[in-house]
């Protein structure tokens, strides 16, 4: 057997577990051996007398701490978040990420801040503190990503909302006012023309929009909560927009005022329970005071448990009076979500798509939003409308 087979040859033995070693032969090395009970202990998990799936990890806090420790020093960090996931979710791991030493041991990622957050009212003070570490340095690895980003394509779209033809002096953009009249070059005295003159709006700090984020909490939306808590904390920071935020389940709470610090935000929200959208919609339509000016952000799998109609009138009330409503199944990189398919496709028909927007496309959709655009077309390139 040449190089290149017996390589094939190992990922496959590591892929298929200990049932492919007679056929493929078995792992040359302890390294690999020691990945290989890695992958099983999550993996190879078949009780062969009984035929009943059966836990590799058991419940074991040391036994747990040192997986953890394996899968870090022999996969990339890639790999070992998805792995530290499929243990919480096949091995029924959940409570042991209730302790400090094993939390401290875990790499952090977006689903774990998600499943911390689902067992904020039942965790030890003793954990609480290595929780909110963890929560916070995937926070801010998110807002590392995202800020920027955001800040510039808001300012951008509110920028050119604020762009007048009779500007004063000092607040002509010379650079667009050139290019707007390059017809009127004249070239004996070297110089343009400028008949149409484009300037900024003075730049006042008044706030110039309203954006209102209403965010379902239920267990199946962590991951948008998640990033829509980021994205609503960088909104905040900036002084030409005027940002509320609302989680709600079957109630609605107002953590408006928690902005300033998104790890307060996430931990002011309770995953699971049930959903009543219209009364999360009925709040917020309290918040608006200036509907021409204002963009409205549901962030809902749709499944309503609350009164479907009145839903749907409200939403449509909101579009009439002039606000701007964008409604994404979610907001998150976990692929095509899980929705209510008939009130999806009940919103489109009041000119309302709803679909899914990765955080890394979701700036570029504020500014079109904000610059009130097509936001059909956009998702039809973009994401996957309904």
């Amino acid at each position: 057997m040449n190089a290149i087979d017996e390589t094939q040859s190992r990922r496959w033995r590591l892929v298929l577990g200990t049932a492919a070693e007679q056929p493929l032969g078995g792992l040359g090395s302890a390294d690999d051996e020691a990945m290989d009970r890695a992958l099983g202990a999550v993996y190879n998990t078949d009780d062969q007398t009984s035929g009943k799936r059966s836990a590799g990890l058991g419940g074991s806090a040391p036994k747990v701490a040192r997986w953890l420790g394996d899968i870090r020093s022999y996969f990339p960090s890639t790999v070992v978040e998805v792995m530290q996931r499929d243990a919480v979710d096949r091995l029924n791991l959940t409570q042991l990420l209730l302790e400090p030493e094993l939390l401290e041991a875990v790499e952090p990622d977006v689903h774990l801040v998600g499943t911390l957050l689902s067992l904020n009212r039942v965790m030890p003070e003793t954990t609480k503190a290595t929780a909110r570490m963890v929560v916070e340095k995937v926070v801010r690895e998110i807002e590392q990503r995202i800020a920027a980003h955001t800040v510039a394509a808001v300012s951008g779209a509110l920028n050119r909302a604020a762009r007048v033809t009779r500007p004063r002096l000092r607040d002509i953009d010379w650079d667009r006012t050139i290019r707007k009249n390059l017809a009127n070059y004249l070239p004996e005295h070297r110089t343009v023309v400028p008949e149409r003159l484009v300037g900024y709006g003075r730049k006042a700090q008044a706030v110039r929009r309203d954006v209102v984020l209403a965010i379902d909490q239920s267990g199946s939306m962590a991951s948008s909560v998640v990033y829509a808590s980021v994205f609503g904390a960088v909104l905040a920071s900036m002084r030409s927009l005027k940002t509320s935020l609302v989680v709600f389940d079957t109630e609605v709470v107002d953590l408006t005022e928690q902005l300033s610090d998104p790890v307060e935000v996430l931990f002011g929200t309770q995953l699971g329970g049930g959903t009543d959208i219209n009364r999360a919609i009925a709040y917020s339509q309290s918040l608006i005071t200036r509907p021409a000016d204002t963009l409205f952000v549901l962030i809902s799998d749709l499944y309503e448990g609350g009164i479907r109609e009145e839903m749907l009138r409200r939403v449509n009330a909101m579009r009439e009076s002039g606000v701007q409503v964008v409604v994404l199944l979610a907001l998150s990189d976990d692929g095509a979500p899980a929705f209510d398919h008939e009130n999806a496709a009940a919103l489109a028909a009041l000119g309302v798509p709803a679909f899914a927007c990765t955080p890394d496309k979701f700036p570029d959709l504020l500014a079109l939003a904000l610059d009130r655009g097509d936001i059909q077309a956009w998702a039809n390139r973009n994401a996957g409308a309904s």
